[in-house]
Order: structure tokens, then C-alpha cells, then sequence
């Protein structure tokens, strides 16, 4: 077992995570784990919200592009990229662990094997009014269009005509491979998105002991909340597993 210690972040889609984190690993010089489920596929970029290549760099990032949209995957095998990249940084390099994805975070603070019998885990979790939640996840969305969404679709499907049933499922793909009407997959997609802030909301609230923090009016203030949980109830101590966990 490969035990590190590491500040956390976590929160629903569109809350500004990313952002923050960035942000708070940069002061600190800090290398960044994404555990978000979607971000382990190689191409699918503009669907998923990845960060820039020059901050994947920056960063060092683990978690990201870890496979091909032809490939399934499990927390298992999340768990154990995530060991593999974490053996290749230096123990001096703090880490910052971000994203979306509960089990991901409970895998590593309690395993992951659920029959738990102690108090779920403490960490801190980005709280943000609904209608701003909204809102962001509406302009978020517009700027997915801007970019080249549907572009990007296409040519992956090209270079992968068969998807594994995990990849099949993301949002912002599943719409365009269904073969939804053009008018119809931005909705289809704005209403999944929200459902699935809806669900990580339902999770950190029953499967954590969320340390909520609220968002505020910019990254940096948001940041400044954060460093200031971290401050208090930091770091924690994650755990990876050296052999093949369960699937």
C-alpha cells in the first residue's frame, strides 16, 4: 500500500474546482491527481472541460488520458493509474486531488470495499446556489458548442467506431452517438449535466462528511476559502494500493 498525504477538492460539475485548484496547486508548486471519471479518456477533451495541455504540463497531471474511448473503466482501474503516477512523483512535490467523481474519493480515504462501519470521510466539497449552478453549467455548455463539441464527436467516433459502454455513456457523447435531432442534443445535454450535479450533490452530502465550502465571486476567492479548510482540517492521508485492486 502507497500512502501519501495530499489536499483535496471536490465538488459538482461546473462549480469551479478546476480553477481553484489550479490556483492553490500553482502557489504551492503542487502536483495535481484528477479524480473526475470522465477525464481518463485520450480525446475527449472539449465534451469533458479538460484542462489545457500547457496545465496538464504544468501540473504534472495524473488521472488524465489515462485510456481510448474504446477502452471500459472501473475505480479500480483508476485506482491503479493513479498509483502508477503517484510512485512517479517526487515525494517532496505536494498533491492536490480534484474532481467530481465520489468513489473516487472514498477509494482512496476508506478503499474500496463498502461494507464501512465508520464515519464516512471528511473533506472539503464546493457549494454553490442552484441558479448559479445552473447558469455556469448553460455557459459552459455554449462554450463546448464554441469549440468545436460536435467536431470533436465526429472525429472520435471516427478513430473509434466501437465505444466501450463506460465512454458510450458521457455526456455531451451519448447525445451525438444516439443520434439525437441537432435542436435536441444541446438540451438533452444541459438536462444530464444538471442531473448529474444533482447526483454528486446527493453523494458528497451521504457518502462524505463534507467540509462545504461556499464558492465565491471569483477563482481566487473561492482559492482563498479553500486554502483556509485546508489550513484547518489538512492534509489527508490517501492510500493506493501497489497490487491489482478489485475492478
Amino acid at each position: 500500500m502507497i500512502r501519501r498525504e495530499a489536499y483535496l477538492l471536490a465538488g459538482p460539475t461546473a462549480s469551479g474546482k478546476s480553477a481553484a485548484a489550479a490556483l492553490l496547486a500553482r502557489a504551492r508548486g503542487a502536483a495535481i491527481l484528477s479524480a473526475d471519471s470522465m477525464l481518463v479518456y485520450r480525446g475527449m477533451d472539449v465534451g469533458t472541460a479538460k484542462p489545457s495541455a500547457g496545465e496538464r504540463a504544468e501540473f504534472a497531471m495524473g488521472g488524465v488520458d489515462v485510456v481510448t474511448p474504446a477502452e471500459h473503466f472501473s475505480s479500480g482501474a483508476w485506482l491503479r493509474a493513479a498509483a502508477q503516477w503517484l510512485a512517479e512523483i517526487p515525494a517532496s512535490r505536494p498533491i492536490v486531488i480534484v474532481g467530481g467523481t465520489g468513489l473516487y474519493f472514498s477509494a482512496l480515504l476508506r478503499g474500496l470495499d463498502r461494507r464501512w462501519t465508520n464515519p464516512p470521510p471528511a473533506y472539503p466539497v464546493l457549494q454553490v446556489d442552484r441558479a448559479v449552478l445552473h447558469a455556469r453549467i448553460a455557459a459552459r455548455l455554449d462554450t463546448m458548442f464554441l469549440d468545436g463539441l460536435a467536431a470533436e464527436v465526429a472525429a472520435l467516433r471516427r478513430t473509434y467506431p466501437v465505444w466501450s459502454d463506460t465512454a458510450s455513456a458521457a455526456i455531451g457523447y451519448k447525445e451525438f452517438i444516439d443520434g439525437l435531432p441537432p435542436a435536441a442534443v444541446r438540451e438533452k445535454i444541459l438536462v444530464r449535466t444538471r442531473q448529474l450535479a444533482k447526483r454528486q450533490d446527493t453523494w458528497f452530502r451521504h457518502q462524505a462528511t463534507a467540509l462545504y465550502v461556499p464558492v465565491g465571486a471569483t477563482a481566487e476567492e473561492t482559492a482563498d476559502r479553500v486554502a483556509a479548510v485546508w489550513k484547518a482540517h489538512g492534509p489527508w492521508t490517501v492510500s493506493l494500493p501497489c497490487e491489482d485492486p478489485p475492478a
